[in-house]
C-alpha cells in the first residue's frame, strides 16, 4: 500500500489527537440487562415486597384506562411506593366499565354517577336514536309473540282437537 492511504485510515481510527493511540474496534455497551438490575436494586433498597395473587391491575387516566393482566405488583407502604410491571393495555372507560362495577365499593359510587352524566352529555343523540331503536324492537317483538303459540279455549283440550281431526 502507498504512505497516503495508510495515513488516511489511520487517522479515521484516531480517537484522541496526535500521538494518542488508535483504537482498534469500538466498545459495544449492553444497557438493558444493566438497566433492569440497578433498577432492581434500588427497589430493593426501597424495600418493595411482591404482592401475590392479582389478577388484574387498572390505572385511570382521565377517559382512558392502563390495564395491566396477571402484572407483577410491588409495594413499599413506608415510602409510598407502587410498582407494577407486565405488559400494558390502553383501552377507553366504556369498553372496560362493565367489567369493574363489581370491584368498585360503595365510596366509589359517587364517583360512578358523575362518569355516568357525563357521558350522557358527550352523546345525547346517540342516547335518544338508541332509546328510538329499543323501542322499535319491542314493537317488532310484540308483532312477533302473536305468531308464537294460540292462546288455548277454555273447555277444549289438545287430545279432543286430535280425535276430531282424525274423523275428519
Amino acid at each position: 500500500m502507498n504512505r497516503e492511504k495508510l495515513i488516511k485510515m489511520a487517522g479515521a481510527v484516531r480517537t484522541g489527537g496526535k500521538g494518542s493511540v488508535r483504537r482498534k474496534k469500538k466498545a459495544v455497551h449492553k444497557t438493558t440487562t444493566t438497566d433492569d438490575k440497578r433498577l432492581q436494586s434500588t427497589l430493593k433498597r426501597v424495600g418493595v415486597n411482591t404482592i401475590p395473587a392479582i389478577e388484574e391491575v387498572n390505572i385511570f387516566k382521565d377517559d382512558v384506562v392502563i390495564q395491566f393482566i396477571n402484572p407483577k405488583v410491588q409495594a413499599s407502604i413506608a415510602a409510598n411506593t407502587w410498582v407494577v410491571s407486565g405488559s400494558p393495555q390502553t383501552k377507553k372507560l366504556q369498553d372496560i366499565l362493565p367489567g369493574i362495577i363489581n370491584q368498585l365499593g360503595p365510596d366509589n359510587l359517587d364517583n360512578l354517577r358523575k362518569l355516568a352524566e357525563q357521558f350522557q352529555k358527550q352523546a345525547p343523540n346517540a342516547a335518544n336514536s338508541s332509546a328510538i331503536a329499543n323501542a322499535e324492537d319491542v314493537n317488532k317483538q310484540e308483532e312477533d309473540d302473536d305468531d308464537d303459540v294460540p292462546e288455548l279455549v277454555p273447555g277444549e283440550t289438545f287430545e279432543a282437537a286430535a280425535e276430531e281431526g282424525h274423523t275428519s
